[in-house]
Parts: C-alpha cells; sequence; structure tokens
C-alpha cells in the first residue's frame, strides 16, 4: 500500500504516477475521500468512547437513588458507541479497499508509457556471429539429448519439459554459480516454501492485474509462487528489523511456477516460456534512504553473472506502464537470442520501496528510536530461461556447445557433446 500521508498531503504526485502508468486517475480522488471518511469515523469513535470512559466515572461517584438513571444513559451511549465502532471498521475496510488499489509511486525518472516505452541504458557485449546456420536452443536441446519437451507434454501438458543428462547438470551448475556469487555478496542463502498464504501472496502485490498468472489451491488456502521473492517478502512480515549493521540480503532458490495465461501462442517452442522453472532470486530489506544504491547493486550482481558467461545482453528501464504492481522502478536485462535475432529478458530487478513492507508491516528502527517500514528490493540472479541463450550463444556446427568457464568446475564439463 502507498503510504496514507503521501496520499493525503501530495495527491497530485500520486495523480502523476497513475497517469505515466497508464492506470485510473480517479481512483486517488476516490482513496483522497476514503481516507477523509476514514479518519472522521474513527475521530468520531474515539470521542464517544473517550465520553463513555467519562461517563462511567461519574456512575460509579453517583449515588444510590440516581444511578438507575444513569446506568439507562450509559447503556444508550454503549450502544452509540459500538455503533461507532462499526462504522470506523467499515471506513477502514473501504479506505483498504480503495487505496490497496493504487500501484506504487513510480520513482523520479522512470520513463511513462507502455511496454514498447522502455529507455535502453546500454548495450553489452558483442551479438554472436556464426558461419553457419545456427540452431535453436530446442534443436540444441535435442541433439544434445538435454531437454525433452515431448515427453514432457505427455507427462503433464503443455509448457511441461524434463531438463535430461547434461540439461539437468547444466541448470543445476548455473544456479550453483549463482549461489556462489550470491554468497560472496554476503547473502545469506534459503530455500523457500514455494506455497503461501493468501496475505502473504497479497502483502507482495501479487494478486492484483496478474492474479490470473498464478495457481491457486482452493482446498488448502495456498498460492503456487512465481518467483521466491514472495516467500522472501513474508520471510519478516510482522516484524520489526535492526538494519544498524546495514540491510538484510537473502538469496532465494525455489521452484517457480506460472500458469502464463493469456500467452496462448507466444514461445510456444522450447523452455522460453513455460509452467515450471529453476530460479534464485535475490532480496533486500534497506533503510529507504539506501533502496536506490541498493538496487544498483542487485544490477550489478546480475550483470557481473551475465558477463561471465558470455553472453550479450541490454538493460532497459521499464516504462512505468510496464511495472508491476509493487514496484516503483525495474531494470531488465535482455540477453541477445541468435536465431530469433532480438534480446529477450532473463532476468530483473524492481526496487519495491516501501510498498510492500506496509502490507506486511516490516518495519525498522530508526535513528530518533521510531519505526518507519523499510524499503524491499528484488533481483534474479539465475533462472532456467538462461539455459536459452547460453546454448544458442555459444553453440559450434557440429551441434556441440562451449561451456562458459566459470560454469565449469561446477559441471566438470568443457564442451556438451552432441549424444548420436
Amino acid at each position: 500500500m502507498i503510504d496514507p500521508v503521501l496520499l493525503r498531503e501530495t495527491p497530485d504526485l500520486v495523480k502523476a504516477s497513475q497517469e505515466r502508468r497508464g492506470a485510473s486517475v480517479g481512483l486517488v480522488d476516490e482513496a483522497v475521500e476514503a481516507d477523509a471518511a476514514r479518519r472522521a469515523a474513527i475521530a468520531a469513535f474515539e470521542a464517544l468512547r473517550a465520553e463513555q470512559n467519562a461517563f462511567g466515572k461519574t456512575v460509579a461517584k453517583a449515588a444510590k437513588d440516581e444511578k438507575a438513571a444513569l446506568v439507562a444513559q450509559a447503556q444508550q451511549l454503549a450502544a452509540q458507541v459500538k455503533d461507532a465502532q462499526r462504522a470506523a471498521s467499515e471506513a477502514e475496510a473501504r479506505f483498504a479497499e480503495v487505496a490497496g488499489g493504487i500501484p506504487n509511486i513510480v520513482l523520479d525518472g522512470v520513463p511513462a508509457g507502455g511496454e514498447d516505452d522502455f529507455v535502453t541504458l546500454r548495450e553489452v557485449g558483442g551479438k554472436p556471429e556464426f558461419d553457419f546456420a545456427p540452431r535453436d536452443h530446442l534443436a540444441l536441446g535435442e541433439l544434445l539429448d538435454a531437454i525433452d519437451m515431448e515427453r514432457g507434454a505427455k507427462v503433464s501438458g503443455a509448457r511441461f519439459y524434463f531438463l535430461k543428462g547434461v540439461g539437468a547438470r547444466l541448470e543445476l551448475a548455473l544456479m550453483q554459480l549463482g549461489l556462489q556469487r550470491a554468497l560472496e555478496s554476503g547473502l545469506t542463502p534459503l530455500i523457500t516454501p514455494t506455497l503461501v498464504r493468501p496475505d502473504i501472496m497479497a502483502g507482495t502485490g501479487f494478486l492484483g492485474a496478474h492474479a490470473d498468472e498464478i495457481y491457486y489451491l482452493p482446498d488448502d488456502e495456498l498460492y503456487l509462487t512465481g518467483t521466491s521473492e514472495v516467500a522472501l517478502a513474508g520471510y519478516h512480515k510482522d516484524e520489526i528489523l535492526d538494519l544498524s549493521a546495514g540491510p538484510k540480503r537473502y538469496a532465494g532458490w525455489s521452484t517457480c511456477y506460472r500458469r502464463e495465461a493469456g500467452s496462448h501462442g507466444k514461445d510456444t517452442r522450447g523452455i522460453i516460456r513455460v509452467h515450471q522453472f529453476q530460479k534464485l532470486e535475490m532480496f533486500s530489506y534497506v533503510d529507504p534512504a539506501d533502496a536506490e544504491a541498493e538496487h544498483e547493486r542487485l544490477l550489478a550482481l546480475q550483470e557481473g553473472m551475465l558477463k561471465s558467461l558470455g553472453l550479450s545482453y541490454r538493460v532497459i528501464d521499464t516504462a512505468a506502464g510496464d511495472l508491476g504492481t509493487s514496484a516503483a522502478r525495474k531494470f531488465d536485462l535482455e540477453a541477445w537470442v541468435p536465431t530469433q535475432g532480438a534480446y529477450r529478458e532473463l532476468t530483473s530487478t524492481s526496487n519495491c520501496t516501501t510498498f510492500q513492507a506496509r502490507r506486511l508491516d516490516i518495519r525498522h528502527r530508526r535513528d530518533d528510536g521510531k519505526t518507519a517500514p523499510v524499503a524491499t528490493l528484488n533481483g534474479t540472479l539465475a533462472t532456467t530461461r538462461w539455459i536459452v541463450a547460453l546454448l544458442e550463444t555459444h553453440q559450434r556446427a557440429d551441434g556441440s556447445v562451449v561451456v562458459p568457464e566459470p560454469l565449469r568446475p561446477f559441471l566438470g564439463l568443457d564442451v556438451l557433446e552432441p549424444v548420436s
């Protein structure tokens, strides 16, 4: 949820953010009205309750012959207090509903517009050139006996797959490399739950516009996570954190699940857009004053991984209308996929400022002794989709694939050879 004080005191700032996202500006006025009604209802309830407390003392001191009439008045006042409390609760719920529909305030400098209005910040690495017709990642995966889509579909349906042999080993090597980099950078590793409660899923902002992407188990009232960001954000729910020694940083390794609703006909070949995959997700809890610097730190870790793997990529500043509900700014890192002649997203990193922390009640103690919401940030350090760019970038004419040097200690191979 956005800061109620910010909404109340600077509604034009919130409206400007909504305009840049292409979202409803009228919702801001509704939220301001709901906030005013909420505060008025709370004030009325508190005034009546104070009156009730004071009247109770009067009744206690009254003479015996006066008490009967006073008790009747006290009962009437109690009923009024109960009605006022109910009205305050309803006003609170109304405000939470309306304000909860406003996404995070985008930061200064974020481009306005939709999916195609991103700004390219930089392109890194030369695009690979071949003196032969390059194969796509699925053709290579089949030659290497590394990817089996046919049996994945037989067992589980469309957009499922088996990673086999060197394919399974390659994914594990990639994740282990990411974990090593995370440890070297001071992140604490976590193997996270992949099923979470509704309040955790809602708290991270994933039950908004893209709720249809999430698998839900109604009999258990649990959601399957599409990223360990969800569990990592819920890890410190309802806690006051000590950030005096610096941010709390984690790296969550988990299987992830996405329904890919609305993606019919898109990326149906191979493992670019699938229902289940592995991911290593970085997550930071920081003082809001340090959030933008932390965002650059996460981005640098991601770029370090991509560079070390010899991938050509670009960094884009995602436009406001393409941001998720919780993100105030997001950088996407897109690798060049030779057979598509295009950059495709491999990873991203988002600064969610205090949006998630307000919903999940995660605070830190400031220098003045008061508590305030922390800022949360996330960024993917490795995921199954990276195999697509790795195979296509480092392929050779005979269908073999050169293993990038940083992966070799984890994989035990220098070259992936076709299986006859």
